[in-house]
């Protein structure tokens, strides 16, 4: 462990909570002032060829993938919400409450397009806006943003074994090699 108390589950809840509003109130933000100020499917120049603003409506996934099936996207991001508040109740890890918490505003940012925006609910087209085209020929936003690198981020604290409890699996699996105190009271009494 880091030496640092794991935290109350009201604490780890709330640290989700309000990321997760932080991130989809910018997420919303930035798709309002792209809808209001941005041409559509129009590349504008912020830093050249490296980073550009192109206005679109996707009802895909990345890369307009599954265009015509954009229920399915709305159903998937919605389970992924129930499952990251479902896992929440059980996180005392400030990194596991961040991470979430980032995550969450990601995903309900792409979900509130989903939901409300045009063509209809349930089926509405999510926009984005960030293009670069130097090194993807994708363009995303700033859920999008939260979504990958909160998957990479849960991808890590997978790999270097940090539990959702704040524990480490190195410390459990010493525990589950070591002998009990009862296994070793049996042992002496045979």
């Amino acid at each position: 462990m880091t030496g640092r108390r794991p935290l109350r589950r009201s604490a780890a809840g709330a640290i989700v909570a309000i990321l997760a509003a932080l991130v989809l109130a910018a997420d919303q933000l930035v798709k309002y002032l792209t809808i209001q100020h941005l041409p559509s499917e129009k590349a504008v120049p912020v830093l050249g060829e490296f980073l550009q603003l192109f206005y679109i409506r996707n009802s895909g996934a990345a890369f307009s993938i599954g265009a015509s099936m954009t229920w399915v996207f709305t159903i998937a991001l919605a389970v992924v919400a129930v499952v990251i508040v479902w896992k929440t109740l059980g996180v005392r890890s400030r990194l596991w409450a961040v991470v979430l918490g980032c995550l969450l505003g990601g995903v309900l940012g792409n979900l509130s397009d989903r939901l409300f925006r045009e063509p209809g609910f349930a089926v509405g087209h999510v926009v984005d806006m960030i293009s670069m085209p130097w090194m993807l020929p994708a363009i995303f936003n700033v859920a999008d943003v939260f979504i990958v690198t909160g998957m990479i981020s849960v991808a890590l604290l997978v790999v270097v074994g940090l539990r959702l409890d704040g524990t480490r699996e190195r410390d459990h699996a010493k525990g589950d090699d070591a002998p009990t105190a009862d296994a070793a009271v049996a042992a002496n009494e045979a």
